[in-house]
């Protein structure tokens, strides 16, 4: 069930929209992240910027012997400063750090010509002891451990006036990556409101169509009477729908107008063979009449067969949902030879009951009158019945195992006209199964005889329960 419902539209549509909002949240996320850890190391350079000057400041105003003092009073754990002979800068870094070296000059106002390094590297101190966890917890944990403690030193020379530098440092570590509970309720906000707007899109506007469609091409292919759909949705959804309503349209007129043809012409046939009938009666040569009567007879049966085949493709009758097991077993106590009946599970079909009847009897008698007896059975193949039909008899050549469902098509060993048939109990039987959305074919048992295998499509509210199961 829950692979039936990852492969619908609407589940997709859910996956693919959830999954293009958890990335987006994590660029902006990282994104956000990284803005913040900017703005952190801008105050933090700021603040030491400004500070360093206010001690440049007083090293100069002040007595010589204050110097220490004051270096050691303007130290802290965040920013260490110091005296020496020597800048700590070698390498200045114009381009990252000039923001520090102008807000310092800023500061000081008094030499724009005074010596002023600045310098901003990262620091990637030694990482704790690692706990004891399985390899790929571990490595999520170093990385973990590694993006926390990643930090960023800034080194600043200052040259004073008596010869000396003034060199501060100071590190900051890169803020974790934080979720603010806002970012929280506004991600679960967006995602609700445009999956309810997909959902109102997709249900009314796209799959509610299609699933329309797709029951009316199944109720199509299965005989019934399908009204023209209203067109709804997308113009995609609309043009296809339309397309649909002009096939179904043509289908059923060129259904009609061959059976109606095929009705008119066996029809047509019965006044000049009642004639030749009666011509052949009066003929005097026995012989000659008796001949003729039999292949007048014969021609009779044919057009008489004819009407049968039309009435079959017809396909008037409304359908119906029965069970099928009480239904087979009803069919067998109304046959003249009832064929044996096996157990099967418990199965709804969609059948025109008075159509199937006749093609369920037409194969049951074939395998009666050829095989020496019928034994019927059923069981379920994903959204289909399949009825099959054994019988003990010779069975039929290979060759001819699709041939026999012609019309008019007789295996001559067996299907002669002394036996009876006249080879339309076959092709009238396809000919309603493929009306019902199903079919038959035939194979040779290895045991010996004959199996007619009936396909017959489920009904639908057996068919897609568990689809509705899950849209539910």
């Amino acid at each position: 069930m829950t692979r039936r419902w990852l492969g619908s539209l609407r589940a997709q549509l859910v996956i693919l929209i959830l999954a293009a909002l958890l990335v987006a949240q994590a660029a902006s996320l990282w994104l956000f992240a990284d803005e913040r850890s900017l703005a952190i190391r801008a105050a933090i350079g700021s603040e030491a910027a400004g500070r360093a000057a206010n001690v440049v400041r007083l090293l100069e105003e002040a007595s010589p012997d204050l110097s220490a003092s004051i270096v050691r009073a303007a130290s802290s754990p965040l920013v260490r400063f110091d005296l020496a002979s020597a800048p700590i800068v070698t390498a200045p870094d114009h381009h990252h750090a000039a923001y520090i070296e102008k807000r310092v000059r800023a500061l000081l106002g008094d030499n724009p010509d005074r010596d002023i390094r600045v310098n901003l590297g990262k620091v990637a101190p030694p990482a704790p002891p690692m706990p004891d966890l399985p390899p790929l917890m571990a490595r999520m944990h170093r990385e973990m451990m590694r993006h926390r403690m990643q930090t960023v030193e800034m080194r600043l020379s200052i040259a004073l006036t008596g010869g000396q530098w003034l060199n501060v440092a100071t590190r900051f570590e890169r803020p974790p990556l934080q979720w603010p509970l806002v970012s929280v309720l506004t991600f679960g906000l967006t995602a609700a409101l445009i999956l309810a707007a997909v959902f109102w899109f997709v249900m009314t506007r796209l799959t509610g169509p299609l699933r329309h469609l797709s029951r009316a091409a199944d109720r199509l292919g299965r005989g019934d009477t399908v009204e023209a759909l209203p067109a709804r949705g997308p113009d995609e959804v609309r043009e296809l729908t339309r397309a649909f309503n002009r096939m179904q349209e043509r289908l059923t007129r060129f259904v009609a107008d061959r059976t109606r043809m095929l009705a008119a012409v066996g029809h047509d046939l019965r006044s000049p063979l009642t004639a030749m009938r009666v011509d052949a009666e009066l003929v005097e040569d026995e012989e000659t009449r008796k001949s003729l009567i039999a292949s007048i007879d014969e021609m009779q049966m044919m057009a008489e067969a004819t009407l049968s085949f039309a009435e079959g493709l017809a396909g008037e009758e409304p359908s119906e949902n029965v069970d099928l097991g009480p239904w087979l077993r009803a069919l067998a106590g109304d046959m003249a030879t009832p064929f044996r009946l096996t157990d099967g599970p418990p199965l709804r079909v969609r059948i025109r009951p008075l159509a199937m009847r006749r093609a369920i009897r037409n194969v049951a008698e074939n395998a009666i009158r050829y095989g020496g007896g019928a034994t019927l059975g059923w069981h379920r193949a994903g959204d289909d019945v399949v009825i099959e039909v054994t019988d003990n008899g010779p069975g039929i050549p290979e060759g001819e195992l699709n041939e026999v469902f012609a019309p008019f098509y007789r295996v001559e060993t067996s299907r002669s006209l002394e036996t009876g048939g006249h080879g339309l109990g076959l092709a009238i039987a396809r000919a309603i199964l493929r009306g019902h959305g199903g079919d038959i074919r035939l194979q040779n048992r290895p045991e010996g005889g004959l199996r007619a295998m009936i396909t017959i499509p489920l009904a639908q509210e057996t068919a897609t329960e568990e689809e509705t199961r899950a849209d539910g």
